[in-house]
C-alpha cells in the first residue's frame, strides 16, 4: 500500500490551529474493525485519549475525503487521502482535539457519504 500522510488541521476560532495526523497501517488485529458491508467506517473504540485506529473500507481505489464534525455539527477537520479497494487501516491521532463528542465521516470522490461514526475524546 502506498505510504498515506494526513495532517488534519483543526481551526478553533479565534484560538488558533491546531495539528492532527492519520497515520497509515497500525498494526492491529483486522478483526476489531471489520466492516460487513462493501463501504464505511469503523473506530477501535469510541472513547478516545490521544490516538485512535480506524478501518476505511471502499469498493474501488480513489480518493475519499475524512471530515470530523464538532458537537454543533461544523466541520472542524477535513482531509483527502487515496485509499485502496478494501480495507485501509488508518490511526487517527486526537490529543489535539479538546474532551468532547465528535462525529467523523467518510466521503466518496462525489460527496457520498460512505460512512460515519462518533467517539468521544477524553
Amino acid at each position: 500500500m502506498k505510504k498515506l500522510a494526513i495532517l488534519l488541521v483543526i481551526t478553533l476560532g479565534i484560538t488558533g490551529c491546531f495539528k492532527d495526523d492519520i497515520a497509515p497501517n497500525p498494526i492491529i488485529p483486522i478483526n476489531d474493525l471489520q466492516i460487513n458491508g462493501v463501504s464505511g467506517i469503523k473506530l477501535q473504540s469510541t472513547f478516545v485519549t490521544t490516538e485512535v485506529a480506524m478501518n476505511v473500507k471502499i469498493e474501488n481505489k480513489g480518493i475519499v475525503t475524512i471530515k470530523i464534525f464538532d458537537i454543533g455539527n461544523r466541520v472542524i477537520s477535513k482531509e483527502t487521502a487515496e485509499v485502496n479497494k478494501g480495507d485501509n487501516l488508518l490511526k487517527v491521532y486526537t490529543s489535539a482535539l479538546p474532551s468532547s463528542a465528535y462525529r467523523i465521516g467518510l466521503y466518496d470522490s462525489a460527496g457520498k457519504l460512505l460512512g460515519i461514526t462518533d467517539f468521544n475524546k477524553l
